[in-house]
């Protein structure tokens, strides 16, 4: 009896093992590729690039903590506190959204579009 009982109880845990590591393998981040914003598009800073600090990084990076992203504020103080630079994969800006404290704040999309505007010269147009 003591084994049918430790057999059902090893079934047991191999199914719900099994169904965690199902689960977390087949999480919706990975299920789909993040969308590809096409470098020849030029990226506007105003229009795309200011929202994504609006929605992320302004609750942090306002008059406490530099650079200030808040609009109207954001495209001097990256442009003239050293944060924009080329090439764009090495800028500070495009580096820091991509550490680990900071990437869950913006998605794969986001960092494409910062990386491409830095890349088109951080124009503010």
């Amino acid at each position: 009896m003591n084994q049918k009982f430790n057999m059902k109880r090893q079934i047991l845990v191999a199914m719900v093992l099994m169904a965690i590591i199902t689960g977390i393998s087949s999480c919706e981040k990975y299920s789909f590729m993040p969308p590809v914003i096409n470098p020849i598009d030029t990226i506007h800073f105003e229009t795309d690039i200011q929202p994504i600090f609006n929605a992320n990084c302004i609750t942090c990076h306002n008059t406490l903590r530099s650079p200030d992203l808040r609009e109207g504020k954001s495209y001097d103080a990256l442009t003239t506190g050293g944060y924009v630079n080329q090439p764009g994969e090495t800028s500070i800006l495009y580096t820091q959204m991509n550490k680990s404290d900071h990437t869950a704040r913006s998605t794969d999309a986001d960092k494409q579009k910062v990386l491409i505007w830095i890349n088109q010269g951080a124009l503010d147009n």
